[in-house]
């Protein structure tokens, strides 16, 4: 079953507490935060305690990323030499604009993995884009690695380099979301959501997770472990729909056994999307544990 990632929850690089405890919470992912979060003099603090605590605690099936600081920042190229070699599932980068970003990282984990006797590829990576160069090069960042499994909207940048701010109704973001979610699709790799900051508007937060589902993200970012529920519920298929799903599959199960090249259900022809639709139903379903 693919990994599924409806909800990946930020954890401040410099909070010890959080890191130990994080994964009880059950999110789909924990994201280990060196960059934004965290202030300029406890950078190197931050990143020996994520090193660490990957090294030492075990998360199991949760899925660990970090997010490090940009190779142009004064703390990126130490964040990738500690964080590699800690082996977190994940590292994901900030404010990607443009495909040699993406090249530039994966040639400096490369040679790290080989450094530390880790083989080539097995660190993997996610890119957040942040701003309107990184949302018109979405397709080529997608497609720049065969490291990434997700490009992630970062909205809070993205909104302030556009001169706007964010709404609740978040038109500002549709355009972004909509390039960002075409590029993760054409590339087969997942798409994240931006975080909804304002914790005790439950009501907005469920909207914009209603919304982003529709829309066809994988998952949101998330800020507080309150927020991993309603993620999880809204993306949890209902009865109705894993019924259907488990008949699709029934019926197609059927037909191959019976080398059979017309399929339908119910009257109604049963074709690859259908059958893809059905499954990521049920993976969903299982994921939920609503289905076995």
């Amino acid at each position: 079953m693919k990994r599924l990632r409806r909800t990946m929850l930020y954890v401040p690089g410099n909070n010890p507490g959080m890191i130990r405890d994080v994964h009880i919470y059950g999110s789909d992912a924990i994201m280990f935060d060196l960059e934004d979060s965290v202030s300029l003099n406890e950078k190197d603090a931050a990143r020996f305690l994520v090193y660490n605590a990957l090294k030492t605690f075990d998360y199991g099936k949760t899925e660990t990323v970090v997010r490090v600081n940009g190779l142009d920042t004064p703390f990126g190229k130490a964040d990738f030499e500690a964080i590699v070699r800690a082996k977190p599932h994940i590292i994901r980068l900030p404010k990607t604009e443009k495909p040699e970003d993406i090249h530039e990282a994966d040639q400096l984990i490369t040679h790290i993995e080989k450094e530390a006797g880790i083989e080539p590829g097995t660190i993997k990576m996610m890119a957040a884009i942040e701003s309107a160069l990184g949302v018109i090069n979405a397709y080529a960042i997608a497609t720049a690695s065969p490291r990434l499994v997700g490009i992630a909207i970062g909205a809070e940048d993205f909104v302030t380099d556009l001169k706007t701010t964010r709404s609740l109704e978040g038109i500002e973001l549709l355009t972004a979301r909509s390039q960002i979610l075409f590029a993760a699709r054409a590339a087969g790799i997942d798409a994240l959501d931006t975080v909804f900051s304002d914790v005790n508007d439950e009501e907005g937060f469920i909207n914009e997770v209603k919304l982003i589902k529709q829309l066809g993200f994988d998952g949101k970012s998330i800020i507080n472990p309150r927020q991993i529920e309603p993620v999880h519920k809204i993306f949890t298929p209902t009865e109705e729909e894993i019924r259907k799903s488990v008949r699709v599959i029934e019926v197609i199960k059927e037909a191959e056994a019976k080398g059979s090249g017309v399929i339908s259900l119910d009257g109604k022809m049963i074709d690859k999307p259908i059958v893809d639709r059905a499954r990521r139903t049920l993976d969903l379903a299982a994921a939920a544990r609503v289905y076995v």
